[in-house]
């Protein structure tokens, strides 16, 4: 299982139009994920605060693009797909709104 973290309305067009994009694809040759373990650290060190956000959960078994999983220096190694992700690939869309204090948690559905 993949994770990534994207605005509620993406998450509406992808699943609409059949194919999701982030911006990063276009900027930097592919689209960030996470793992369950990484994505807490991700959102909080990208996201903190921001209202409005979901966490699609991705079956990495059904991705269409390539998959890889890339060292970011002094971090550690995560996922990236290096192309547009079918979105019969996105399992679950969960919400992931943010603590009072702005700080992300993992949500429910995901601490199994």
């Amino acid at each position: 299982m993949l994770l990534h973290i994207t605005e509620r309305d993406r998450a509406i067009a992808a699943k609409q139009s059949g194919t999701y994009r982030a911006d990063s694809l276009d900027t930097e040759g592919f689209i960030h994920c996470s793992t369950p373990d990484q994505v807490i650290w991700v959102a909080n060190q990208f996201y903190r605060g921001q209202s409005s956000l979901v966490l699609l959960v991705i079956d990495v078994d059904r991705v269409r693009a390539e998959v890889k999983y890339d060292p970011v220096e002094g971090v550690g190694v995560f996922p990236h797909i290096y192309g547009e992700l079918n979105a019969d690939a996105i399992v679950q869309v969960i919400d992931f709104p943010p603590n009072s204090d702005g700080s992300f948690t993992l949500p429910d559905q995901l601490l199994s």
